[in-house]
């Protein structure tokens, strides 16, 4: 009897009992088809990554030869330690910040990681439902999972992203997620930062638009009131700069710098006649054209 591999649905009617209840199909089941979201070609990715995807010798050689969703699911296994767009220290944007970072070409965006290219691949493979729980509930590797969410984050439609992301929302299990070590993040905290932050790293996830960013959050500030709060309550730090005065914490080439305020005069500094003397000279210094 076929069964539901490799995402063929089995018949309802296969079974021995013969009860007219059972043969039902179950009601508000999803199809095992995984409609896709935005552009069906790029991902949503960002040009440039996808352009030193697709030109990279790891995606073009190595990754071709992978043809099945396990072979792709053991070399992410194998071989992905983090979850930047890019390897360490390959991005050279002195001068540059965000997305206008080596705009000119593949030259300038450095190494693409092993990460964001198997997450392409995946895409090529057009994952199945089923498969795609099967990344996220994955026991062996956190970055297996990691890549099933990202995959959901680039391809799903916003509306459905808390339907996916809400049962994971407090998962403990941590790990590190930047490039050459030390950032270790808990996968519940990443899946909230998925949800109400559009920046990942040097890159950005497609936006959400604003009615459906502002029910994720309420959503979430629902889910978890206490984090809500303390982020409404946490304060700038407050810094003093080279002449020990209060500093707004703005920084000019590396120099902490405090906006120029006007001096207050008190009323025992003040002299009657002050401002008088004061309107005399300006006037004594201007030309009247009559």
């Amino acid at each position: 009897m076929q069964n539901q591999e490799d995402g063929v649905e089995g018949s309802p009617w296969n079974n021995s009992s013969g009860c007219e209840e059972e043969r039902k199909p179950r009601e508000g089941k999803k199809s095992n088809v995984l409609a896709l979201w935005g552009n069906e070609r790029t991902m949503n990715l960002n040009p440039l990554i996808l352009t030193n995807i697709l030109s990279s010798h790891y995606f073009k050689v190595n990754l071709y030869e992978l043809k099945t969703y396990h072979e792709v699911i053991d070399e992410i296994y194998y071989k992905v330690a983090h979850l930047e767009p890019w390897e360490k220290g390959s991005r050279k944007t002195a001068g540059q910040t965000g997305m206008c970072g080596g705009v000119r070409g593949v030259g300038a965006g450095g190494i693409v990681s092993t990460a964001y290219c198997l997450l392409y691949k995946l895409f090529t493979l057009r994952l199945t439902r089923k498969q795609l729980n099967g990344l996220i509930n994955h026991p062996d590797s956190p970055y297996i999972r990691a890549l099933g969410f990202m995959y959901i984050r680039y391809t799903q439609p916003p509306a459905d992203l808390f339907s996916w992301y809400d049962e994971y929302l407090d998962d403990e299990e941590e790990f590190d997620v930047k490039a050459g070590g030390g950032q270790m993040m808990k996968m519940g905290e990443i899946l909230k930062q998925f949800l109400t932050k559009l920046e990942w790293f040097s890159t950005l996830f497609p936006r959400i638009p604003v009615p459906i960013q502002k029910e994720l959050e309420q959503r979430l500030s629902e889910r978890f009131p206490q984090q809500t709060i303390n982020a409404r309550n946490a304060k700038p730090p407050i810094t003093l700069n080279n002449h020990g005065k209060y500093s707004s914490g703005r920084k000019d080439n590396g120099n902490s710098t405090a906006r120029s305020q006007p001096r207050h005069i008190s009323d025992s500094d003040a002299h009657w006649g002050e401002a008088e003397s004061r309107t005399s000279q300006w006037r004594a210094r201007c030309v009247y054209v009559v």
